[in-house]
């Protein structure tokens, strides 16, 4: 195993529940993920699916009533293969010291909506600095000058009058910028993305995307990338995860997703996307909408939406999580499989 196949963090059977006198909100009902040094996961899925709810769960910062059950270990150190001291994050106090040391260090995030992830009461600089004083030197002049420099790298116009406004003053692509420069500001070992383009113009993503891919190459950095754009996905990760009311239903490399998709969401998916040359042909769509992950019946999550699924095969017992090949793996039980024998994960 080489340095880039080192595991950096991994999940086991992690579920985010939040108990509600309606009953139990499965946001997250038992996920394995392995975030590898120096590689791009990208986590897909449409709204409601659980992917910025898993991305909360790494940082501990899933809000109340919500519930962590399972591991998530952020192993330090580890090279050559040897993932090095583990740190089980999903067993700390949220409101410790040592999870505060973590976020914004070791682990950074791009938030999804920058007006509610920013402080509306301080200047984004008091909040771009305030990482960098924590985390990498307590000189403030240096500190201005690292923010102004970050700032710069995201585009941001007139970097100096920036950091001297509110949040409120800037226009939502501007904030965008903020929040991206506040993550990359302390050159974390994971940087999760969470949909970190939304409000950007295609230029300034694509020069967002070349700036995530820069702190990738030059300081190893592993990436989560949460997005609804599959574009963004082909271009950016090596490997993918389809997410589908709080499972993951396919767990593959990138090419082997857009070359070979084995999961009907993730087909449907891809079919839904527009493409060159295909102009006679009306662009498929997955009817209904994601169940209320509340109350669930038995079986496939995406029984009602699936056009294979079969009565009393897909919808008696939950659907197992299956090896089809290698380093591919499926929950459908109407996927076949591309070994002699298909090895059911969990």
């Amino acid at each position: 195993m080489s340095e880039r196949d080192t595991v950096i963090m991994e999940m086991k059977d992690v579920k985010v529940h939040f108990h509600l006198d309606e009953g139990v909100l499965k946001a997250v009902d038992g996920i394995d993920l392995q975030i590898k040094r120096g590689k791009t996961l990208g986590i897909v899925g449409e709204s409601g699916c659980g992917k910025s709810v898993t991305s909360q769960a790494m940082l501990r910062i899933v809000p109340k009533p919500g519930e962590v059950e399972g591991e998530i270990k952020l192993y330090r150190g580890g090279t050559a293969g040897l993932k090095g001291e583990a740190v089980d994050l999903a067993k700390l106090d949220p409101r410790g010291k040592e999870i505060r040391n973590i976020r914004g260090d070791e682990i950074a995030m791009i938030f999804q909506e920058p007006m509610k992830a920013f402080s509306p009461i301080h200047t984004i600089g008091n909040q771009i600095m305030e990482a960098i004083l924590l985390h990498v030197t307590e000189n403030k002049q240096e500190a201005y000058r690292m923010a102004v420099d970050i700032l710069k790298k995201v585009g941001m116009s007139n970097p100096e009058q920036r950091l001297s406004e509110y949040p409120h003053q800037l226009s939502g692509g501007m904030r965008q910028r903020a929040m991206i420069a506040m993550a990359l500001s302390c050159n974390p070992s994971i940087l999760i993305a969470d949909e970190p383009t939304t409000a950007l113009d295609v230029t300034v993503q694509a020069q967002v995307l070349q700036l995530i891919n820069d702190l990738k190459a030059n300081h190893d950095t592993s990436v989560i990338f949460i997005t609804h754009d599959l574009g963004v996905i082909a271009e950016m990760s090596d490997e993918v995860a389809v997410m589908y009311l709080g499972k993951i239903v396919e767990y593959t490399d990138v090419d082997s997703l857009f070359h070979n998709p084995k999961h009907p969401y993730t087909k449907a998916l891809l079919n839904s996307i527009p493409a060159i040359g295909r102009t006679n042909k009306r662009l498929e769509s997955i009817e209904g909408t994601v169940p209320f992950p509340m109350n669930l019946p038995k079986g496939c999550g995406f029984y009602s939406r699936c056009k294979q699924a079969v009565d009393g095969v897909c919808n008696v017992a939950d659907i197992p999580f299956i090896q089809v090949n290698k380093d591919h793996k499926v929950r459908c039980l109407m996927v076949e499989t591309e070994t002699k024998e298909a090895e059911v994960v969990s």
